[in-house]
Parts: structure tokens; C-alpha cells; sequence
């Protein structure tokens, strides 16, 4: 009977001791998750900050492989021929492009308004624009544009915490490399550094495929509305352009300045704009895009749209913008840290044969 009276408390306070632990791990994660959210948008500056970074240093690597310069001057050589080539944009275009943001700005509303003129004429235009007012959803739909394009800080202290970051991350990369690889256990540190490396160049193909899709998507629009005898062309091309940053989303946004610009112009000119916009975008997903996805991580599309509107609910226009690279990344941890791990099953082959 002592033995059995003794165990008791010991078992209590073992079980005690358990719920305490339990509640003290759900109260940290309470606690990661809340600081996690808090932190998202700096997270994500501090992503754009990384990509900023290894833009200037893949262009370091492009002139130290072709001019067979030292890192150092290739790096400085990179910032200066950057820098210069903006400055010769703007110096040349910079008046211009000003003056067609300037009308386009005054164009819209009044596009707009003319777009409601139109859809009143007919019976069943009336009623989708006395359906938008009764129900709100033009309400609801500007409340979640707003909370998508939003920025952490305002979009000025938005750039110049992420230039500040780049200049940073493009002066030492080395130096926050070793920092967190120092923070992995010992085990862990050879394939921390591994992995790096991999997201790395992961991030590198992504900004060299967005590039090469931000110039085809630039070019063939400048030249399809020119062909078309679109006023705004520069303002238009640029505007999609930029846009192809963002999958999906993109190039419906560009599309609607375009399209009502050439409603301005008449009907034809609209549906014009509208098939121009259609055809680019099929020869860049059947053709371009594919060929941009050799050169990083495959990700499927519905991914993509799932992580641009999670983060956009989540960052705002940040977290949209940088959606793919998050999930680039999300999918190379995943890969290295477990697919490749686990043993192939019967079901890969079948698809790979298929």
C-alpha cells in the first residue's frame, strides 16, 4: 500500500508536467505565428532586398565571364553600368514617358466614364452596371484591391528599405551567408550552405527569366499598338512590360488601361488591343514561358495562384509581386529536404511513361 501511495503524486506530476510542456509549446507557436505575421512585409522587403542583390552580382558574373575582370571590378563595374543606363533612359525618354503617364492619368477617368456611357445604351450593359450598384460588389471589389496593393510602409519607404538592404546584401553576401549557416547544427551546416547555394541560383534564373519576359512582353506590345496606331505606346509597352512580374494578374491588369484607351480610339480598336494582348500572351505561355521554366523550378499554375493570393491577403502588393520566388523557394527546401530523399514509387514511373 506505501509503494502504491508514493507512485500517485509522482504519476500526477509527471502528467502535470506534460500538459505544461503541451501549453508552453502551443503558447510559443501562438507566439512564432503572431511575429511571423507581424514581421511578413519586412520578410518580404528583405526578399526583394536578396533578389536586388543578386541582380547586380549575376551581372558581375556576366562581366567578369566575358571581361575576364576581377570580382571586385566586375561587381563596381555592374552598379556603374546600371546606374549610367538609367540615366541615359530617362535623359532620353524620361520627358516623354512623363507626359504619357501624365495623360493617361487625365484619360482614364474620362475612358471610364465614357465605358458607363456605352454599357447604359444597351439593355443588358444597364443591368450589369445597376447589378454592380445594388449588390456593392464594386465596393467589395475595390476594398480587396486595396488590401492586395497595399505596401508595409508606403511604397517610397518600401524602395528605400529595399535599396538599403541591396546595397548591403550586394557589399557582403558572404557575411549573411556564414551568419546563418553558423546558426545550423554541425551536422547541418555542409547542406545549409548546400542549400543556399541551390536558392541561390534558383533566384538567379528566375531574375534572368523575368527579364528576358519583361523585354518580349515590352517589345511586341510597343510594336502591336504601333501597328495598330495606338496613342500612349511607351507608357502601354512599359506598363505590361513591368506587369509580366506579376503571373496571372499582370497582364489582365495591363490589359485594362490599354483597352480602354483604345475605346477611346473606337470599338474596332478596342477589340483590336484586346486580340493584340490575347495572341502576346499565348505565344509567351506556349512558347517563352516554357523555356523560362527550364531554367528554374517548374512550379504548376495553380500554385502560383494560390500563393499570389494568399500573399497578397497576407503582404499586400509585395506579397503578390513576390509570390513566385517564395515559392521557388519553398519548393527547392521541400525538394532537397525530402523528395529527394524518399524512394521513387510505382506511380512516378507510370507518369513517366505516360
Amino acid at each position: 500500500m506505501p509503494e502504491i501511495n508514493t507512485g500517485q503524486p509522482q504519476d500526477k506530476l509527471s502528467y502535470s508536467k506534460k500538459v505544461w510542456i503541451t501549453a508552453g509549446i502551443a503558447a510559443l507557436l501562438v507566439i512564432f505565428l503572431l511575429l511571423f505575421k507581424v514581421l511578413f512585409s519586412v520578410l518580404l522587403l528583405t526578399l526583394a532586398g536578396v533578389l536586388f542583390a543578386i541582380y547586380f552580382h549575376g551581372c558581375a558574373s556576366f562581366f567578369k565571364k566575358c571581361l575576364h575582370l576581377p570580382a571586385t571590378w566586375s561587381l563596381a563595374l555592374s552598379i556603374v553600368v546600371n546606374i549610367v543606363f538609367l540615366i541615359v533612359f530617362f535623359w532620353f525618354v524620361g520627358a516623354r514617358l512623363q507626359q504619357q503617364v501624365s495623360d493617361l492619368t487625365d484619360a482614364l477617368p474620362k475612358t471610364i466614364a465614357n465605358a458607363k456611357a456605352y454599357l447604359q445604351k444597351s439593355p443588358i450593359g444597364s443591368r450589369v452596371l445597376d447589378y454592380l450598384k445594388s449588390s456593392g460588389n464594386s465596393q467589395k471589389t475595390m476594398a480587396i484591391a486595396k488590401k492586395f496593393f497595399s505596401s508595409g510602409f508606403g511604397i517610397l519607404s518600401d524602395v528605400y528599405i529595399i535599396l538599403l538592404l541591396g546595397m548591403f546584401f550586394i557589399a557582403s553576401p558572404f557575411t549573411y551567408k556564414k551568419g546563418i549557416v553558423h546558426l545550423l547544427p554541425p551536422k547541418a551546416k555542409d547542406q545549409g550552405a548546400e542549400l543556399l547555394d541551390e536558392i541561390h541560383n534558383v533566384l538567379k534564373n528566375w531574375i534572368k527569366g523575368q527579364l528576358f519576359g519583361f523585354l518580349f512582353i515590352a517589345v511586341l506590345t510597343g510594336l502591336g499598338l504601333w501597328a495598330i496606331g495606338m496613342p500612349l505606346i511607351l507608357t502601354l509597352a512599359l506598363i505590361a512590360g513591368l506587369l509580366n512580374f506579376v503571373p496571372n494578374f499582370g497582364p489582365i491588369i495591363a490589359l485594362i488601361p490599354a483597352g480602354l484607351i483604345g475605346l477611346m480610339q473606337g470599338t474596332t480598336t478596342a477589340i483590336l488591343v484586346l486580340c493584340l494582348y490575347t495572341i502576346i500572351q499565348a505565344v509567351q505561355t506556349g512558347v517563352t514561358q516554357p523555356l523560362i521554366q527550364q531554367k528554374m523550378v517548374s512550379i504548376p499554375p495553380a500554385l502560383i495562384i494560390f500563393g499570389q493570393v494568399s500573399m497578397g491577403l497576407l503582404g499586400g502588393f509585395w506579397g503578390v509581386l513576390l509570390a513566385t520566388p517564395v515559392i521557388a523557394i519553398i519548393m527547392t527546401l521541400v525538394n532537397k529536404l525530402y523528395v529527394e530523399k524518399q524512394s521513387q514509387h510505382k506511380y512516378e514511373f507510370k507518369n513517366a511513361n505516360a
